[in-house]
């Protein structure tokens, strides 16, 4: 919330309202979706603590404390709202009465470790791959781990369907179908292609780790709160501790 007397620009009234990133903010602004006052909101306009801000039909109540929720995502769930024919969804399993948003998603046939919070400048830049966060993974695949595969899966592969290379990182085998990996960038469902392009098969894929929060002792569908000195680590590691 604008401090008593001092303009917020309203991209970054929304986000810190959690309702969405800057950008997404300045998309509802553009639409004509957010009021002030009353008032179609235009494009770079300010806001103050006074200031009555509507998104659709929704007033909102100022600034709240960031919630960041670490949820361990069972296979079969999945992380849209937004398929009417998804039986298992995230949001179902945890029903929490704040509005939270991913941080990052696993496909539906992953589990470990899923982010929510109700911050929209923390996931924008927690997804910003120019950042490069790590997410640790456990995989398993269908045929014998060789040095050859980890060598090139460390420098990166070439993924040919999104024409791009994927970064290198680390890995480190663990079992004889089993290899651990850490990535610091965010393509869909990119273990799954970096393994196909080296002709396995991805049989299990669980992520114990985004940046510093760990799947820890969670169990299938269960979640925690993420707070005190995690959290502190977590808002400095991406630049939100101190913001204005």
């Amino acid at each position: 919330m604008p401090q008593r007397g001092c303009r917020m620009r309203l991209n970054k009234y929304l986000a810190q309202c959690g309702v969405c990133s800057r950008r997404d903010a300045d998309k509802l602004i553009e639409q004509g979706k957010v009021l002030v006052n009353g008032q179609v909101a235009g494009m770079g306009q300010q806001v103050l603590e006074t200031d009555t801000v509507q998104v659709g039909k929704k007033i909102l109540q100022g600034k709240q404390t960031c919630k960041v929720l670490a949820f361990y995502k069972p296979v079969g769930v999945v992380c849209t709202e937004r398929d009417p024919h998804a039986e298992k969804k995230i949001m179902d399993m945890i029903r929490c009465p704040e509005r939270l948003t991913y941080a990052g998603r696993l496909d539906k046939d992953s589990e470990g470790l899923i982010l929510l919070t109700n911050d929209g400048d923390l996931i924008n830049a927690m997804m910003r791959g120019a950042n490069r966060h790590e997410k640790e993974y456990i995989v398993k695949i269908d045929r014998e781990i060789t040095p050859d595969f980890l060598e090139i899966m460390r420098k990166g592969i070439y993924l040919k369907d999104l024409d791009i290379t994927t970064r290198e990182c680390k890995i480190e085998k663990i079992g004889k179908y089993t290899f651990q990996i850490i990535l610091t960038q965010g393509v869909n469902r990119q273990i799954r292609r970096m393994c196909e392009a080296c002709g396995a098969k991805v049989r299990s894929l669980k992520r114990i780790r985004v940046m510093n929060i760990r799947l820890g002792d969670l169990k299938p569908g269960e979640w925690r709160e993420v707070t005190g000195g995690e959290l502190e680590t977590l808002l400095t590691d991406t630049g939100m501790l101190n913001r204005k």
